[in-house]
């Protein structure tokens, strides 16, 4: 059995591309930065699976990577605007190219982005550069270039059903007649699995796409067309990429600095070269329209398996998990409530389905807290939750990050991420005959003192409402 080493195992991406590994007999070696975030799958899966938590930016943690890899997948990407980005991809592809050149691998798989214009946008570029590095290491190299992947779950398809079912009439950038040619995330996979060991596609490139090209405008009307909607678009050529990003900001669900790194590249068109890879790999791509209905339909049978939501790229920071797993006990502001439940299941099945569509009860003033926070930038309450009943570590909920989630003990715990003057925490938990809810505020400075006492007088509507209606449902 061939050993492959995964890296963004709990990315959009990797998350779907361990399973179809699996189901192809291989033994996938899962890095991530944070095992607390790895969802283990369940059955015989899961004995062929290694978890090792390594960091591409810290070499230190390289050493755990296993001399006896025969293929590696290189699945990590930033969208972040902020900082130094390109540096840290750039060093990130080094690390990675240094340490498993030492290994027995035989084939690398990155996959990007398509950049068959001259001028590329900055994420594009970076990825280009990513793509020379790794190309240049001691084993045979493969890089698959896609455009926008629509799937469930993926930001592309969220932006696409967020902008169509919202709004019957959109004034729309120029950028919206920019041409794509987009591909179905199964299709994806498809080529990932096929492309790997496939002596045909070894230090080459390769364009990745469906067979429709269209501008995004005629993507928007399409997705209508399958939803049964009337929509018109109108294009006005004033619209800045700043006024841009404030428009997908405060329509999607994505935040903002997706959003600035989104229309950078949607100014770029996307469109495959002719290429040999469907002929190679045997995989041929179905229609964007087919591509919507599958995705549509997974929706509708709450079968998402990955979520962009559930990356950091959507968070207010880029923080390991783990440094949160203890709730600090001193210099803290606690809202400690407990109630008795009626009963213990329905309490806890209550408790995992919070936010989302479902909302958080005392909806109103959630809702104003988290118009609060788009308006400063945060992510508000329009990231949702990817699964309607199910919660793991490292999902998110609105503008909660899960820690902890254990249902047989009883005991969910959330971060927030929220702009805030301070670390927030929200934990349920089952202590004999009650549901237990604490609230923990831990402030940074006079700022966050005065953020508490401002909040404090709501907290009894809004915390004794919750906690009623999850302990009694009513």
């Amino acid at each position: 059995m061939k050993k492959i080493l995964l890296t963004g195992a709990t990315g959009y991406i990797g998350k779907r591309l361990l399973i179809a590994l699996l189901e192809n007999d291989y033994f996938v070696v899962c890095c991530t930065r944070d095992k607390i975030r790895f969802e283990m799958p369940t059955g015989e899966l899961a004995k062929n699976i290694e978890v090792i938590e390594v960091d591409f930016l810290e070499e230190e943690t390289l050493t755990a990577i296993p001399n006896d890899i025969d293929g590696a997948y290189y699945l990590m990407h930033s969208m972040s605007k902020s900082g130094n980005y390109q540096e840290r991809e750039i060093t990130c592809a080094e690390n990675f190219k240094k340490y498993v050149s030492k290994t027995n691998v035989d084939h690398v798989i990155y996959l990007t982005g398509i950049v068959n214009t001259d001028e590329l946008s900055h994420h594009l570029e970076s990825r280009l550069q990513v793509e020379k590095v790794l190309s240049d290491g001691d084993y045979n190299f493969t890089a698959l270039r896609a455009a926008i992947i629509i799937g469930s779950g993926s930001a592309s398809f969220e932006i696409i059903r967020d902008l169509v079912e919202k709004l019957p009439a959109m004034i729309a950038p120029r950028w919206v007649e920019t041409k794509c040619q987009p591909i179905g995330v199964a299709n994806v996979l498809d080529f990932l699995v096929a492309t790997l060991f496939n002596e045909k596609t070894y230090n080459a490139n390769f364009d990745i796409a469906g067979p429709d090209v269209l501008s995004y405008k005629e993507m928007l009307l399409q997705y209508a067309e399958v939803r049964g909607l009337k929509r018109h678009i109108y294009t006005v050529p004033v619209m800045t990429p700043k006024l841009s990003s404030y428009w997908l900001y405060f329509v999607t669900s994505t935040n903002y600095n997706l959003a600035i790194s989104l229309v950078d590249s949607m100014k770029v068109p996307v469109v495959a070269r002719n290429s040999k890879i469907n002929q190679i790999t045997g995989v041929k791509p179905f229609p964007y329209k087919k591509a919507l209905q599958r995705t549509l339909s997974k929706i509708e049978a709450d079968e998402i398996i990955s979520g962009w939501r559930d990356s950091f790229v959507s968070s207010r920071k880029d923080d390991n998990l783990a440094q949160f797993m203890e709730v600090p006990r001193h210099g803290c502001f606690v809202d400690k409530r407990k109630r008795e439940y009626d009963d213990r299941e329905k309490c806890i099945q209550r408790v995992w389905q919070l936010g989302g569509d479902n909302g958080w009860y005392a909806d109103g003033l959630w809702k104003i807290r988290g118009y609060m926070d788009q308006m400063v930038g945060g992510v508000g309450l329009k990231r949702g939750r990817t699964h309607k009943n199910f919660l793991h570590a490292g999902d998110a909920i609105d503008f909660w990050r899960v820690l902890y989630a254990d249902k047989e003990k009883g005991r969910l715990l959330l971060l927030a991420e929220m702009k805030l003057p301070g670390d927030a925490w929200l934990e349920f938990r089952i202590e004999e005959n009650m549901l237990v809810q604490k609230a923990i505020f831990r402030p940074k400075g006079i700022w966050g003192r005065l953020y508490w006492y401002s909040v404090f007088p709501f907290h009894g509507i809004v915390f004794s409402g919750m906690l009623k209606r999850l302990a009694v449902g009513k």
